[in-house]
């Protein structure tokens, strides 16, 4: 089956964990990435020349209504929500999540809305529960569900949270999410190529 997005969500540990993570993935890896990384309100783009130099995909700061590409990480800005469209991203400025403004759920809930059975969902590590009630609506809409083992995360607290809420997950040690992603997309072009054909 084609995936049309990887959504990514985590907080405290996570900027050392994406890192690792994207650094693993080729310029060309074929599924637009979506990140949410909790950080304060007055952060500034330092995360994404970080993650930019640890890729070789392109990082960027969303800005509203910028189209999803492949090859890209897209970064969600300090104090904003991050939604899904078809095709692009939008941003608001609503009400804080569990405290959080990105907010994982709502990024993910928005990517599951909008890709369904096309959407894969990464949670890492991190210090709260936010993502889990979203990861596993991303499962209830016919997508995929990957988790960072927490005993590998720096905080296992979200990863925990994320394993409980939705039990069917893959849940793998941060060393082999990147390989995953790779085998997921290398299925998706397949899949693609059949279709085609």
């Amino acid at each position: 089956m084609p995936y049309s997005i990887v959504a990514m969500g985590t907080s405290w540990g996570g900027l050392s964990a994406m890192m690792k993570l994207l650094g693993g993935l080729p310029a060309d890896f074929p599924i637009p990435i979506v990140v949410v990384q909790h950080r304060s309100k007055d952060s500034d783009r330092l995360l994404v020349q970080l993650l930019q130099d640890a890729t070789p995909l392109h990082v960027c700061e969303v800005e509203d209504k910028d189209l999803l590409l492949a090859g890209s990480v897209h970064v969600a800005p300090a104090n904003y929500h991050l939604l899904v469209e078809q095709g692009y991203l939008s941003l608001t400025t609503e009400e804080p999540v569990r405290y959080s403004r990105p907010s994982i759920d709502v990024m993910f809930s928005s990517a599951a809305d909008t890709y369904r059975s096309e959407t894969i969902g990464v949670v890492l590590t991190g210090a709260n529960e936010d993502g889990s009630s979203g990861l596993a609506y991303i499962v209830k809409r016919g997508g995929r569900a990957l988790i960072q083992d927490p005993k590998t995360a720096e905080i296992p607290i979200m990863p925990d949270a994320a394993v409980k809420a939705v039990p069917t997950a893959e849940v793998l040690p941060l060393d082999q999410l990147a390989p995953r992603l790779l085998e997921l997309s290398r299925g998706a072009a397949k899949a693609d190529r059949r279709t085609a054909v």
